[in-house]
């Protein structure tokens, strides 16, 4: 590798190891002390690239990118407060352990705390909220940083994608000449000759990071096979999880071997696919379970904590033997009542179990526990389906997901879109990839993860999302035409926090509407022109099905806004529920 000047040379033996090592792209923000990493990723032939001008939006397009792939992507920014602006999506990767390599270009070292303009401390910016973090070295032609250099880049990426995935930080100084101009002598003509691992690396990755499954022993697959074979009313509980984390012929496998329910959350990724139509996949729980719903007594959880409120109570409530399966060994399981914690992948749980109990045959939840769950299931989808007519906030999500094309992506924005999804979400045999920001559960960046996610995949791109989730990043929507990225995006307007109605503060009036519902006003129809995207405003559910529709099967973005009221749409929900309890109690007629 030859290079004019240091800084160049560094840029690119960065960039040429973080891509040989699986970096899927990289989200750039504008800036100058970034200038070699810039140059580095715009001239690579094996990486693709974002220019995306607000940095916290950058971090957000890189995070649902990788959120949906399952590989990193790189948020690359210059120094200063520009680095700050990553932290909201760094936490969230974090939480939610989706991979990103964030690279923040950092002033020389002799000019911290020296009052140099655009320069703050950037070591340890983000905390613990990352899996691997370095300030480089600064550049120099020398063999032994260049080979430093590109080990730290493998194990950056290694750490990334590990059993407990998530973001990593590389701060890189550089000093100028940051542009690829001539510099005679800063890079000797003989680098190659004299250094050549450290100049031109490896064929592939300069070192190659290689891990097994962690599967618990035989002694814990045989004691959960056994117990789930003596249950009477057993339970697979599967939270928010990535694409890709959990295998579902692993699910298949142990529902047909147990014969449990199984409770999905919109966002595990088994709610939708072929699976539902040969097996008890349930969506509607939000609206039966607790109460005089017979407790479980076994029950095993895989993913983070499920969407529902009500699920959680339920578990917590029931006494039963809870499993909580995690690749990392982290505690996903917020009330604290979990009996079990299997610290291993919880495909190969799931399929060790199952290859155990098959030579066995269904166990006894084939029988009436199952036949409660699908009364409710029926019952809950027939109060929902009478209620099509009713224009409220979770049957606008409900008719979103059951008019998705197949296969497409949904990404639903947190507060109440997400809620509504997990209630109305119907499962459906469909290849429906449903994504959301669940770590750290924030309505910042939805937008922009959301077209991140989309800029990986060719299926049509759908986003749910509140007025304040598009109020807040509005910067957002200009990656819809530089990044290239088409979306039907349905705007549940509600006119402020509506998922505040949900608490007890609603009863205190004031400061609710002035200080928590926080009722803004805004008219979004200028975001359309302003974005070059078809704009609709929509009152009713006819029309809103007609304008949904008319959006998918055309090219370009459109966004559908719903205008709906939050507190009605808050009474329709406990009255549905009401029924659906009121309606299994006379035995489900």
């Amino acid at each position: 590798m030859t290079a004019p000047n240091r800084a160049t040379l560094w840029g690119e033996t960065l960039v040429e190891e973080l891509v040989a090592s699986g970096l899927a792209g990289a989200c750039i923000s504008p800036g100058s002390r970034s200038t070699p990493l810039t140059v580095a990723f715009d001239e690579h032939p094996g990486v693709e690239t974002f220019s995306v001008l607000d940095e916290r939006s950058s971090a957000y397009f890189a995070l649902g990118r990788g959120r949906r792939t399952g590989r990193p992507t790189a948020a690359v920014c210059t120094s200063g407060t520009a680095a700050a602006n990553f932290h909201p999506a760094v936490v969230e990767a974090h939480q939610s352990r989706v991979p990103m390599v964030v690279l923040t270009a950092d002033r020389p070292a002799e000019l911290h705390d020296s009052g140099a303009n655009q320069t703050i401390d950037q070591t340890g910016l983000y905390g613990d909220a990352v899996r691997f973090s370095r300030s480089l070295p600064e550049p120099a032609p020398e063999p032994r940083r260049l080979r430093s250099l590109r080990v730290t880049a493998d194990r950056a990426v290694a750490a990334a994608t590990g059993p407990d995935p998530g973001p990593v930080h590389l701060n890189v100084p550089v000093a100028k000449p940051l542009e690829p101009t001539e510099r005679p002598g800063d890079v000797p003509d003989s680098l190659a000759e004299a250094a050549p691992l450290g100049a031109d690396g490896r064929d592939g990755p300069f070192v190659r990071t290689t891990r097994g499954t962690l599967t618990p022993d035989a002694a814990t697959m045989e004691d959960l096979a056994g117990a789930l074979s003596a249950a009477d009313r057993g339970l697979l509980v599967a939270g928010p999880t990535n694409p890709g984390r959990l295998d579902t012929d692993a699910v298949v496998a142990f529902l047909a071997a147990t014969g449990v329910p199984l409770l999905a959350d919109p966002l595990s990724g088994v709610r939708f696919g072929a699976h539902v139509e040969d097996h008890l996949v349930c969506g509607g729980y939000d609206a039966y379970v607790g109460g005089s719903w017979p407790d479980p007594d076994v029950v095993v959880r895989v993913g983070a904590s499920p969407t529902s409120k009500r699920l959680r109570k339920y578990l917590r409530d029931a006494g039963a033997r809870q499993v909580v399966v995690d690749p990392a060994g982290d505690w996903p399981e917020a009330e604290f009542t979990a009996t079990d914690r299997v610290g291993a992948d919880s495909s190969a749980v799931l399929a060790g179990v199952a290859d155990r109990l098959a030579a066995n045959g269904p166990a006894a939840a084939t029988g009436e526990w199952r036949e409660r769950f699908e009364a409710g299931e029926r019952v809950h989808w027939e109060v929902s389906a009478d209620a099509r007519d009713d224009f409220f906030e979770g049957g606008v999500v409900g008719t979103t997901i059951a008019d998705a094309p197949d296969p497409a992506t949904v990404f639903v924005s947190n507060s109440m879109p997400v809620r509504d999804c997990d209630r109305f979400g119907r499962p459906r045999a469909a290849d429906l990839t449903v994504l959301g920001n669940r770590g750290a559960s924030g309505i910042d960046g939805i937008t922009s993860s959301a077209l991140g996610a989309g800029s990986a995949t060719d299926d049509p791109l759908v986003l749910v999302t509140g007025d304040l989730a598009y109020y807040h990043d509005m910067n957002g929507l200009l990656s819809m035409t530089r990044c290239g990225v088409e979306a039907t995006v349905v705007l549940v307007n509600n006119d402020g926090g509506g998922i505040f109605h949900k608490l007890p503060i609603e009863s205190f009036d004031p400061p609710f509407t002035a200080q928590f519902k926080t009722p803004h006003g805004l008219d979004f129809a200028p975001t359309g022109d302003l974005y070059d995207l078809e704009y609709t405003r929509v009152e009713s559910a006819d029309a809103f099905e007609r304008a949904y529709a008319d959006s998918l099967d055309s090219d370009g973005t459109a966004v559908v806004e719903v205008a709906v009221d939050a507190e009605r749409s808050h009474r329709l929900r406990e009255g549905l529920s009401e029924r659906v309890r009121d309606r299994l109690a006379r035995g489900g007629e």
